[in-house]
């Protein structure tokens, strides 16, 4: 048995704002230790092997934010997608404090293109509310010059074969940290929630899937917190 739990990162600073950020590098509010400290307690009930986040500074800031309610363990990030970093951030010893979070922009948020920056509310007054929403959680509409549901599922989807369900499989506890919609990709993958039905998901701030799997990656259990 393996367990993964989906977290999706703290509110940030344009979130309060009701802005799209995508892409677009945005630090998280000042004050989260309220929810930060609630899913440390429910994540680290378990003992967890391995991380997994972004490389937006929001995804990195709430793993960051998790580590201040645990007190006798740091993290160690690794970046996968830098060569450089990844080589010459390369380390001898281990111990049992330290646990190693891998980066990479494959797990990103959707790049919303032009609306990046733009308050919400304006952009629907604008478009319209049935063309915006569907910009924003259809499966394979894309707002104007950005990514869909689906260019964020093709290039989230395999990382997580990769790397994820490598751990998985070797029945590891995984910790992945990111945004909304990439992880609207990895719930579409895991639960093979069809194209048509992917509107519907919505995952608030904060919040949190935790699966639990068998050793062949099928579905025991699911909780959401």
């Amino acid at each position: 048995m393996s367990n993964l739990f989906l977290l999706r990162h703290f509110k940030s600073q344009w979130n309060l704002e009701n802005r799209f950020t995508g892409w677009t590098d945005i630090p998280l509010i000042k004050d989260t230790s309220k929810i930060a400290k609630k899913q440390t307690k429910k994540i680290f009930e378990n003992k967890i092997d391995i991380i997994y986040t972004s490389s937006l500074f929001r995804n990195m800031q709430t793993v960051a934010e998790i580590f201040k309610f645990l007190p006798d363990k740091y993290p160690i990030f690794i970046h996968l997608d830098d060569k450089k970093m990844k080589n010459w951030g390369k380390f001898k010893s281990f111990s049992k404090n330290e646990l190693l979070v891998y980066v990479s922009s494959n797990l990103n948020e959707r790049y919303y293109g032009s609306l990046q920056g733009l308050n919400k509310e304006e952009t629907i007054k604008k478009y319209g509310e049935k063309k915006v929403h569907l910009w924003r959680r259809s499966y394979d509409i894309k707002p104007p010059k950005g990514e869909s549901l689906k260019d964020v599922y093709e290039r989230t989807t395999p990382f997580y074969k990769r790397y994820i369900e490598k751990d998985l499989r070797k029945g590891k506890n995984i910790l992945l940290v990111a945004s909304h919609n990439s992880l609207r990709a990895l719930v579409k993958y895991i639960e093979k929630i069809p194209n048509e039905e992917i509107i519907n998901l919505e995952i608030p701030f904060g919040g949190m899937i935790e699966y639990t799997f068998d050793k062949n990656l099928k579905i025991k259990n699911k909780s959401i917190f």
